[in-house]
């Protein structure tokens, strides 16, 4: 059996899915709240040439969401089918806790105008997401492979958050 097709009784499988859904809305409804590309503060900074370009991000973040939704809905079902609650209850939180950080980093970024603090908390979001695609991988290997892109972009996020951070150290 694929594992995104696991058997939880179907009551389990709209909720979960229903949860993930959510709980990646509501972290991208607060990333984009706090997101300001044409802001002067984010124009005026200087970026390396190898930043993606501006169309980049909501195409990659929208994939990126519509996978972690399905994908953390699917490991979900999986545990629900093997009777395991408990790691079921601990993924949900550890999903939770992840798009918390994930909505949070706009906000240091783009609001709070801060570089050191967005470049270390792009750090603790891109450490949380392998964490959450090893718990995945724990459930079935397929699930950390199809999570594996979140943990890869955020560790991209990272890097380029510290460039941009050290190009425009005279500005703190």
């Amino acid at each position: 059996m694929y594992p995104f097709e696991a058997e939880a009784p179907r009551p389990r499988r709209a909720r979960n899915l229903a949860t993930t859904a959510g709980l990646v809305a509501a972290a991208a409804t607060a990333g984009s709240l706090a997101t300001e590309p044409d802001g002067r503060w984010y124009r005026d900074l200087d970026k390396p040439s190898w930043q993606p370009p501006p169309v980049a991000f909501p195409i990659v973040w929208t994939t990126l969401y519509a996978d972690i939704a399905v994908t953390a809905a699917a490991v979900l079902n999986e545990l629900d089918r093997r009777g395991e609650t408990e790691q079921a209850a601990d993924f949900r939180k550890a999903l939770a806790g992840n798009l918390a950080l994930n909505g949070g980093w706009s906000w240091l970024f783009f609001r709070g105008h801060n570089l050191p603090a967005s470049t270390l908390g792009a750090g603790v979001l891109a450490l949380n997401s392998l964490r959450l695609v090893r718990r995945a991988g724990r459930v079935d290997r397929r699930f950390a492979l199809a999570l594996a892109p979140y943990a890869a972009w955020t560790a991209f996020a990272t890097v380029l958050a510290g460039v941009v951070w050290s190009l425009n150290a005279d500005r703190e």
